[in-house]
């Protein structure tokens, strides 16, 4: 029986027995039968085991929603925040830069912000105007959006890694008006410089080199040193509820989706990671993630810029250099993303990972395999593991570290926190609703589509969507709990215990996860038909045993042999981030274009990279592109051809019927990749570079 009906059921009879003039005695003891005989127990059970869990949840829920609505009473904002956070220590140290050792104070980062606000409002950008920021993890990132946020204006955060169409796509479907790009993205910006429009201004942050930055290219550096330090005159009229950035995220389809994100939904984030792992004033976080992304930017700065932390803000992770960079700081928490974790542990034994400070390890992906090695070996005492997108409302989070969960939902009190896991068809990713058009809830181990109710009202529940209004409104559905609601779709399966606690399943739609990166097979099938004149593409991920996420493949038709592996990664190369590119290459006589491209992909992607035997993961169903989509973005891969004088291997991918869609084909692999994420160990042959 539900919960809820052991709980009526036990108060009923004691009502009964009260109203019929039972003694007390009496009635207490038959209604502590009823209980136990309607499988009571199991609730005793489950309050026993998860009481202190909800309860802690509850009150960092509770402390979250106060302090929303107290700074939406008070109209604050990021910014606003900020200044009462550099008013009570202005001389601490909020950043530092890990390549030169530099060091910003909470004054500087202030001084440095006002000068973004007065230079920008005096050359006439004004509130809801749009500015794009192309530049590598450095504190000056930090200090132009939120110079900009300081007067309305609003930032649109580019991955680094976007070069040619994807760039162009997302500067300018966030209608941006200037760009300011790092010095070492020059020749990335000059590449663009005629597709970017003419009336796009350029600024140029760090080394300037006037043979490499476009034309008219103004160097922010020497103009922001002479403006104004002093507070911008002009204050925005903004609240909580009015935008702040954009930051991309890559969709279940096509192009990244530039993802709203309000000064509330900034604070939410920050707050949650804050209350939910105690971390305090005095901490020291290690930041090693990119700063285009919601976990670098909002989880990881977010606590300096709110909480008064010190952030250590490295360019790029080295696994070499993680735990030396940790001691040498002093740092006391770290962010990982799953394959941070594993390339440490992978890394020799060196003093410094038992040196450390480290107390609390925050992230996302630590696979249940390796989770409880990670904490032994490097003497983490805590790992808060959660789940959530840049722009959901349904993020959860693991409290207590329980090993392999992303999250929990109360099973007691499950509508204190409206999120569900609902039935959904995972072939074509619809959900199931019953006779009366309402989804259907899961059950404690089914696998269900993560959704979260929405409400407008409620900072907590409300959904900003994106820039575009069309792929905002794909990832609402309506009537789901009951008639009349609205729920914002995560797009990830996931699977709750008896005891409330999610764990993530797989990630639906056309997507897979490598690197730490969401890639669209969609747009990666666009790119690569682009590149080869048409030809027709399938590409979808594959398990790599031992690694995180998904290795991507691409299936070409290749019937007459002309594709050459080595001229094609040149040109990915050109387009692609690294972590985009598929490690491995599949060359067909064809790829039916007539059907799902999914029952193309099905044998080798269930087969994984050394697997033949797995089942294939059940995929939305799409066609393969046939023209090149307007832009690219990460999303393909790394391809080469066996060594002079191997042969390809077939064990790992067998050849499947022409039943199967691919008759015969060819497999390739590109060997490993420039991480260190090495090739299977399968007998698929890697290339030579």
């Amino acid at each position: 029986m539900h919960p809820a009906g052991v709980c009526a059921a036990s108060l009923g009879s004691l009502g009964l027995l009260r109203f019929l003039g039972a003694p007390w005695s009496w009635s207490l003891a038959a209604t502590l039968g009823v209980c136990l005989g309607s499988g009571g127990w199991r609730l005793l059970r489950l309050v026993f085991r998860t009481a202190p869990r909800d309860l802690f949840g509850l009150s960092v829920l509770l402390r979250v929603k106060y302090k929303l609505r107290r700074h939406q009473k008070a109209k604050s904002t990021i910014p606003k925040m900020f200044q009462d956070v550099v008013r009570r220590h202005p001389d601490k140290v909020a950043l530092i830069y890990e390549a030169t050792g530099e060091q910003w104070t909470f004054r500087r980062l202030d001084e440095y912000s006002n000068a973004v606000a007065n230079y920008f409002y005096q050359q006439g950008f004004r509130l809801g105007d749009v500015i794009a920021i192309f530049m590598e993890s450095r504190p000056e990132f930090v200090g132009l959006w939120l110079g900009m946020a300081k007067i309305g204006i609003e930032a649109a955060l580019i991955n680094f890694n976007l070069r040619l169409d994807s760039l162009v796509y997302c500067v300018t479907t966030s209608g941006a008006k200037a760009v300011i790009f790092g010095g070492e993205l020059s020749s990335a910006i000059s590449e663009v410089n005629g597709m970017l429009g003419k009336n796009m201004a350029k600024f140029c942050s760090g080394d300037y080199n006037p043979d490499v930055v476009p034309v008219e290219t103004r160097h922010l550096d020497p103009l922001l040193s002479t403006a104004s330090k002093s507070p911008p005159t002009q204050i925005p009229v903004k609240g909580l509820d009015d935008r702040l950035f954009y930051i991309y995220t890559s969709g279940t389809t096509g192009m990244p989706k530039a993802a709203i994100v309000v000064h509330s939904r900034y604070y939410r984030i920050a707050a949650f990671g804050y209350y939910a792992y105690k971390m305090h004033p005095e901490d020291v976080l290690y930041n090693c993630l990119p700063l285009y992304h919601s976990a670098g930017n909002i989880m990881g700065v977010g606590q300096c810029l709110i909480h008064g932390l010190t952030v250590v803000i490295r360019k790029k992770f080295s696994a070499s250099r993680f735990w030396d960079d940790c001691t040498k700081y002093r740092c006391t928490i770290i962010q990982y993303i799953g394959e941070i974790c594993r390339y440490l542990l992978n890394q020799p034994v060196r003093e410094s990972e038992t040196q450390h400070c480290v107390r609390l390890a925050v992230g996302n992906g630590l696979r249940p395999t390796i989770w409880e090695d990670f904490t032994k070996r490097f003497r983490i005492k805590q790992i808060g593991e959660f789940y959530g997108a840049t722009e959901c409302n349904c993020s959860i989070a693991n409290l207590d570290g329980k090993v392999g969960a992303c999250g929990f939902n109360s099973r007691i009190l499950p509508n204190v926190y409206p999120i569900r896991l609902v039935k959904v068809n995972e072939d074509t990713m619809e959900l199931i609703r019953d006779s009366g058009g309402l989804c259907i809830p899961c059950r404690p181990g089914e696998p269900g589509l993560l959704v979260g109710q929405i409400n407008q009202q409620d900072p907590l529940r409300r959904f900003d969507g994106y820039v575009s209004e069309s792929a905002t409104n794909k990832k609402i559905a309506y009537n789901v709990l009951r008639k009349g609601d609205q729920a914002y779709l995560s797009g990830d399966v996931l699977v709750m215990d008896e005891l409330g606690y999610m764990y993530f399943k797989d990630r639906s739609g056309d997507t897979f996860r490598w690197r730490g990166e969401n890639v669209s097979t969609t747009e990666v099938e666009g790119t690569l038909s682009h590149i080869l004149n048409q030809t027709d593409v399938a590409v979808y991920g594959v398990e790599v045993p031992g690694v995180e996420g998904k290795a991507g493949m691409a299936a070409i038709a290749d019937p007459k042999a002309k594709v050459n592996p080595n001229v094609l990664y040149q040109e990915l190369q050109k387009v692609l981030p690294p972590y985009a590119r598929p490690v491995f290459l599949r060359l067909l006589p064809q790829v039916d274009t007539t059907g799902p491209a999914a029952a193309a992909a099905a044998g080798p992607r269930a087969a994984g990279a050394d697997r033949p035997s797995r089942a294939a993961p059940r995929r939305r169903r799409r066609r393969v592109r046939r023209s090149a989509p307007s832009g690219t973005d990460p999303g393909a891969g790394e391809k080469r051809v066996p060594a002079p004088g191997s042969r390809p291997h077939s064990r790992a991918f067998p050849r499947f019927s022409p039943v199967r869609t691919f008759p015969s084909s060819t497999y390739c692999c590109w060997g490993s990749d420039r991480t260190g994420t090495p090739a299977p160990s399968s007998p698929v042959t890697p290339c030579s570079r």
